[in-house]
C-alpha cells in the first residue's frame, strides 16, 4: 500500500521530560489506527506532532507529496461569533456543498437538530464537538487525525461516526489515526492499535509505542497473554495474596479485629507487590456540613434569548446526600440545568433556592478554566485553592495531596500548560474537591480519562458523602455512583427513571421518530405529569425492575450477615488453634507424653481444616457481593 505519513527517529520532549527518543512510525493507505495508553503517556502530543501542530525536538515527520491532513484536537478553536454554517463551510455557497452526497450524509448524521444560522457560542459542548467534526469531515483529506472524537457525543452520534469512517476509508483509501477511550468505537473502526507506553519518570527513560494488528479486542488479548505468561511464575504467591488482601478489603472496622499474624503476612506480601501500571490513590476529602435544605427548584422555566424553552414550570428538590444522574441527547439542556442549579444562569421565571449551608462546586465539560493558571505548577495550582487539606484524620500539604492523587513528584512540579488532557481533568477535579464542597455538579466527568483512571474516579465518587449530580453518557459510571437517574427528553420537563438507564433507552426507542424538538430529543409517547414535577410512578417494566432490585438487595444483606457470622467463627477457630499449638509447644519442650502430643496434633489438623472451609465460603460470598 502507498505510504502516506511517517515519523523518522522522532524525539519529543515536554518540559524536562523526554516522551520519546528515536521513535519511528509509518502510516500507509488504508490504515485505521487506534491509539491507547494511560493519561500523560503522550498520546495527544504524539498526534499533534504527526499532524504538524507541534515541532518535534529531533527527527522529522514526512508526508508523501500532495497528502492533505485534517486534525481535530480535544478542544476546538471555533469562532464563537460565527454561525454553524460558516464554521463548517466557510464562504462556500450552499449549492457548492449541498450537491455532494457525502456532505449531506454528514449533515444528517451530526447536525440534524442544529440551526445552521445559530451562533457557535450558544451551542452546548456536545453540539460544538459535532460542528468541529463536521468541519473536518467535509474538508478534503487523505489522512484524518482525531483526538478523542467521541467526547460529548451521545450513543447515536458515536454509532453514526463509526459507520461513516468505515465507509470513508473502505477500499484502502486514506488513513485514520484516532485517540479514544471508547472501547466499542475502537473495535468497530480500527484495524491496528498503537499502545503508547510511558517511560520512567524517575530516571528520565523515554517511552515507546508498541504496535498490534487488529482492533481493541486484539490488543486486550495480547495484553492478557503477556500478563498470563508473567503470572505463571507467581501463581502460588498470587493465590496467597488474594486471600490475604480479601481480608484487608473488609475495611477499617473489620480489619481491627483480624489476628495480628494475618496483617503481618499481608503486609509482607504487599511490600513485594510491584506497583500498578497507572496508580491513582483517591482519598475521601473532608466535606463541609450539609443542612436539611440543599437545592430547591420551584416552577422554573428557562430559554436562551430568541430560543425555544428548554424548561417549563419545573419543580425539583435535591435532598442531602442524594445522588442523581442526568441523561439525555445533546442539546436537551443537561449542561444548562447544571448551570441553573449552580446559579450561574438565571431562570426566565421561577427560582432556584440554595440552603444556607450549601457549598456548590461545578466541573465543566472542558478544562478551559485552567488556561488562566497555565504558568503555575500542579502543586501551586492546588495550593492556590487551599494550602492544607484534611484527608481522613490527617492534615496534608498541597504537595503531599498531589502525590496522593496520582501525580508523581516530577509531574506535581510540571506547569499546568504542559499537562495532558487526562492530567488536566484530574487536576480540575482535585482543585474542586480541596475546596471541600458539599454539593458536586459534574458535567461529563469521565472525558479525557483512560480506563484505569476512570475506575479510580468512580471509586472516589462512589464514596463521596455529599449531594451529587452527574451528567454523563457513560452508563457504567451513572449506574455505579448514582442512586437514581432522570432524563431530559426535550419536552421542557425532568422525567424520573425508576427503571434507570434501561428505561431511558426504551423510551428513546419507542418514541416518535418524526417528533424531534429543538434539542434533538424525541418526545415520549406516554402521558406527562403537569407542572413539570417528577412523576412518582413507573411503567410495569420499571416495577419489575424495582422488584428485581429489591430481591438483589435482600440477597446481598443475607450474604453480608453470613459473612459476619463466618468472621466470628473464623476468629474463634484461630484462637483455638493458637491455644492448641501453644500447649503442643510446651509438651514438645519438656514432656514425654507422646500420646497427648499426637492427640493435640490431630486436633490442630481438624481445626485447621474447619478454618480453611470457613475461609473458602467467606471468599465465595465476597465474590458474589463484588
Amino acid at each position: 500500500m502507498p505510504h502516506l505519513l511517517g515519523a523518522e527517529a522522532l524525539d519529543i520532549v515536554v518540559g524536562s521530560r523526554p516522551l520519546f527518543r528515536g521513535l519511528t512510525l509509518g502510516l500507509d493507505d488504508g490504515a485505521r489506527v487506534g491509539v491507547v495508553g494511560q493519561n500523560g503517556a503522550g498520546k495527544s502530543t504524539l498526534l499533534a506532532t504527526l499532524a504538524g501542530r507541534r515541532r518535534p525536538d529531533g527527527g522529522r515527520v514526512t508526508r508523501t507529496g500532495g497528502v492533505r491532513l485534517e486534525f481535530v484536537s480535544q478542544s476546538d478553536d471555533l469562532d464563537p461569533t460565527a454561525t454553524v454554517r460558516h464554521a463548517i463551510h466557510g464562504d462556500l455557497a450552499d449549492h457548492e456543498w449541498a450537491s455532494q452526497a457525502h456532505i449531506r450524509d454528514i449533515h444528517r448524521g451530526l447536525l440534524p437538530d442544529l440551526d445552521l444560522e445559530a451562533p457557535v457560542g450558544q451551542l452546548s459542548g456536545g453540539q460544538r464537538r459535532r460542528v468541529a467534526l463536521a468541519a473536518a469531515l467535509t474538508s478534503p483529506f487523505e489522512v484524518l487525525v482525531l483526538d478523542e472524537p467521541t467526547n460529548h457525543l451521545d450513543v447515536e452520534a458515536v454509532a453514526w461516526l463509526a459507520r461513516h469512517l468505515n465507509g470513508r476509508f473502505a477500499g484502502g483509501k486514506g488513513a485514520l489515526v484516532v485517540v479514544t477511550h471508547d472501547r466499542w468505537f475502537l473495535d468497530a473502526v480500527c484495524t491496528r492499535m498503537w499502545e503508547v507506553v510511558p517511560g520512567r519518570r524517575d530516571d528520565s527513560t523515554p517511552g515507546h509505542v508498541d504496535t498490534y494488528e487488529g482492533g481493541y479486542a486484539a490488543w486486550i488479548l495480547a495484553r492478557a497473554e503477556r500478563e498470563r505468561l508473567a503470572a505463571v511464575t507467581a501463581q502460588k504467591r498470587d493465590n496467597t495474596l488474594r486471600k490475604e488482601l480479601a481480608w484487608l478489603r473488609r475495611g477499617a472496622p473489620a480489619r481491627t479485629s483480624k489476628p495480628r499474624f494475618r496483617l503481618d503476612a499481608a503486609a509482607a506480601l504487599i511490600a513485594n507487590e510491584p506497583p500498578p501500571r497507572d496508580e491513582v490513590s483517591l482519598t475521601k476529602l473532608a466535606t463541609a456540613r450539609l443542612g436539611k435544605d440543599v437545592i430547591d427548584v420551584e416552577d422554573m422555566s428557562f430559554a436562551y434569548d430568541g430560543g425555544a424553552p428548554l424548561f417549563s414550570d419545573v419543580t425539583w428538590r435535591l435532598a442531602p446526600g442524594e445522588r442523581v444522574g442526568i441523561v439525555g441527547v445533546n442539546g436537551a439542556g443537561k449542561s444548562t440545568l447544571l448551570q441553573l442549579l449552580a446559579k450561574e444562569l438565571t431562570p426566565t421565571s421561577g427560582r432556584v433556592k440554595h440552603g444556607k449551608t450549601v457549598v456548590v462546586a461545578s466541573l465543566s465539560q472542558d478544562t478551559a478554566e485552567l488556561d488562566a493558571i497555565a504558568d503555575l505548577r500542579v502543586v501551586e495550582a492546588v495550593a492556590q485553592v487551599r494550602e492544607r487539606v484534611t484527608v481522613g484524620d490527617k492534615e496534608m500539604t498541597a504537595s503531599q495531596l498531589t502525590e496522593r492523587l496520582g501525580f508523581s513528584h516530577d509531574r506535581a512540579w510540571t506547569q499546568v500548560g504542559e499537562l495532558s488532557g487526562g492530567e488536566r481533568r484530574r487536576l480540575q477535579l482535585m482543585r474542586i474537591l480541596v475546596g471541600e464542597p458539599n454539593v458536586l455538579l459534574l458535567d461529563e466527568p469521565t472525558n479525557d480519562l483512560d480506563t484505569d483512571t476512570l475506575a479510580n474516579i468512580e471509586d472516589l465518587l462512589d464514596m463521596w458523602p455529599g449531594t451529587l449530580v452527574v451528567v454523563s453518557h457513560d452508563r457504567y459510571l451513572l449506574e455505579r455512583v448514582t442512586d437514581h437517574q432522570v432524563a431530559l427528553l426535550g419536552d421542557g420537563r425532568i422525567r424520573s427513571l425508576p427503571g434507570g438507564v434501561e428505561e431511558y433507552l426504551a423510551l428513546r426507542e419507542a418514541s416518535d421518530d418524526g417528533a424531534r424538538p429543538a434539542g434533538g430529543a424525541r418526545t415520549s409517547g406516554g402521558p406527562r405529569p403537569s407542572g413539570g414535577s417528577l412523576p412518582t410512578g413507573g411503567s410495569p417494566a420499571s416495577g419489575t425492575a424495582s422488584q428485581a432490585s429489591g430481591s438483589d438487595a435482600a440477597q446481598q444483606r443475607a450474604a453480608r450477615k453470613e459473612m459476619q457470622r463466618l468472621e466470628r467463627q473464623i476468629e474463634q477457630l484461630a484462637k483455638q488453634i493458637a491455644a492448641k499449638e501453644a500447649e503442643l509447644a510446651v509438651l514438645a519442650a519438656g514432656s514425654a507424653d507422646y500420646a497427648r502430643m499426637a492427640e493435640l496434633g490431630d486436633e490442630v489438623s481438624g481445626l485447621r481444616a474447619q478454618h480453611d472451609d470457613l475461609e473458602t465460603r467467606w471468599l465465595e460470598l465476597l465474590e458474589e457481593l463484588d
